[in-house]
């Protein structure tokens, strides 16, 4: 009493066609625990990077500052529009911190759906683009500060913080929010590199 299996063979066009087209991962419970932990924390990230941001182009935005002796023909008053540098750092936080706040809703998605490629290619690219804008108005501003603070001899401006302290005070507090949020953007877009690698 014998027993024979017949195989039939498979030409290699019908074994290829067997394939799958488009290739799917799997994720372990363990994999897919990190990458929603990934995306929760990019969420935190980007609300302190909205608060740091917006903060900045505030506290600038409101920087003014008239000394008390004047007469009815001359006023001492310094404020942020009188330096273009400081305008250009207003506008340039208002868009950082309004493309954070719209960046919102897909940082949701990712909380969701935290194997989802496209969103986090987005975000990625907008990220880049924000901290840049970023640190263009926030190194712009720090060098305006810093002559506010320190004058420069050679080309003989005068330093104004000892005249003009509370607007100082501002425009310094505004630029050292700036760089909060600059930091917060870098570690925005090295995590999401950081995903997307191990993806």
């Amino acid at each position: 009493m014998s027993t024979t299996i017949d195989i039939t063979e498979e030409t290699s066009a019908v074994a290829k066609g067997k394939a799958p087209l488009i290739a799917t991962t799997t994720y372990s419970d363990g994999s897919k625990g990190y990458k929603k932990g990934i995306a929760i924390f990019d969420f935190l990230l980007r609300l302190g990077a909205i608060v740091a941001a917006l903060a900045a182009a505030g506290t600038m935005g409101s920087s003014e500052q008239t000394l008390p002796f004047f007469t009815q023909f001359f006023q001492f008053r310094a404020s942020y529009d009188d330096l273009p540098t400081f305008q250009f750092f207003v506008i340039a936080m208002s868009i950082v911190g309004g493309y954070l706040v719209l960046s919102l809703p897909f940082s949701i998605v990712l909380i969701i759906r935290p194997s989802a490629v496209a969103p986090k290619m987005l975000l990625v690219a907008l990220d880049i683009v924000a901290l840049t804008l970023n640190a263009a108005a926030g190194g712009a501003a720090a060098a305006v500060v810093y002559l506010a603070h320190n004058g420069n001899s050679s080309a003989n401006w005068l330093a104004i913080c000892q005249q003009f302290g509370d607007f100082c005070q501002k425009v310094s507090g505004a630029v050292v929010a700036s760089f909060i949020s600059a930091v917060a953007l870098v570690f925005l877009v090295v995590l999401s590199g950081f995903a997307l690698r191990r993806h």
